[in-house]
C-alpha cells in the first residue's frame, strides 16, 4: 500500500471517528494501521478509554509503547471494531491484505468483530496474492499453487525467509485479475499446507480511502 504512517494521518484521523468510549478494538497490521494506532494513542493519553486487541506482535508493542491497554483474544467475547489497513479493495469491498504479513491473525480479529473499518491508502492492481503457508509443506504449496495459475515467489527479509507471528511462511503469488475470488480462495485453502490467504471476501462494512482529493468513505449495504 502506497504511503507512510506520516501521510495517512488523514484517513486515520477519519477512522477515529468510528471510535466509542469503552469498546474493546481489534488493531491492525501495517502501515495504514500504524498511522491509525498512533492517532488512537493520542486520544488515550487524552482521556479516551478503549481496549485493544493486536493482530500482530509489532502493533502490540506499538501500542503499549502509546499506553493503550491491550487484552488477548481469549479475554474477550467479542470486539466492537476491528481498523485495519488494506492493499486492494475491489467495488463489491472485497479486500486483498496481508503484505504486512499478518494476514492470518487479521482474518481471525476481524472475524471476531462486530464491525471491520478498512483503510486503504490508495487503489491500484498491485497483482500480489500474499498466502500464508506451513515451513513443512513449503514445497508442496509451490507447487499446487502453481498449478492453479499462480506465480509463487516465498517472501524474504534481510535474506532470510520472512517467519510470520505463527512461525509460518508467505509465498507472494503474482497473479492476473482475479474472475471468480471465492473459487480461488477455495481452491488454495484445500491445499495441504495452507493456512490462509489474503483475500478477505465479504469481512469490510465501511472501506475509508484516501487519494490526492481527501478520503471517501464506502460503507456495505445491509445484508
Amino acid at each position: 500500500m502506497a504511503g507512510d504512517s506520516g501521510s495517512l494521518k488523514g484517513i486515520a484521523e477519519r477512522a477515529l471517528e468510528y471510535v466509542k468510549e469503552g469498546e474493546v478494538l481489534g488493531l491492525g497490521t501495517g502501515r495504514a494501521s500504524v498511522a491509525f494506532v498512533r492517532a488512537l494513542g493520542e486520544r488515550v493519553r487524552a482521556g479516551l478509554r478503549v481496549q485493544g486487541v493486536p493482530t500482530s506482535e509489532s502493533t502490540a508493542k506499538l501500542a503499549r509503547e502509546l499506553g493503550i491497554p491491550l487484552l488477548r483474544l481469549d479475554e474477550v467475547d467479542e470486539i466492537a471494531t476491528t481498523f485495519d489497513g488494506a492493499d486492494e479493495v475491489d467495488p463489491n469491498l472485497d479486500l486483498i491484505k496481508g503484505y504486512g504479513g499478518a494476514l492470518v491473525r487479521e482474518k481471525i480479529v476481524a472475524a471476531s468483530s462486530r464491525r471491520r473499518v478498512m483503510l486503504v491508502g490508495a487503489l491500484g492492481a498491485h497483482g500480489k496474492l500474499p498466502i500464508e503457508v506451513v515451513q513443512f509443506g513449503l514445497p508442496l504449496c509451490r507447487r499446487r499453487l502453481a498449478a492453479l495459475g499462480l506465480r509463487p515467489e516465498l517472501r524474504e527479509a534481510d535474506g532470510r525467509p520472512f517467519v510470520t507471528d505463527n512461525g509460518n511462511f508467505i509465498l507472494d503469488c503474482g497473479l492476473e485479475p482475479i474472475r471468480d475470488a471465492a473459487a480461488l480462495e477455495s481452491a488454495a485453502l484445500a491445499i495441504p499446507g495452507v493456512v490462509g490467504t489474503g483475500l478477505f471476501l465479504g469481512m469490510a462494512d465501511v472501506v475509508l480511502i484516501q487519494d490526492d482529493s481527501g478520503v471517501s468513505v464506502r460503507e456495505r449495504a445491509p445484508r
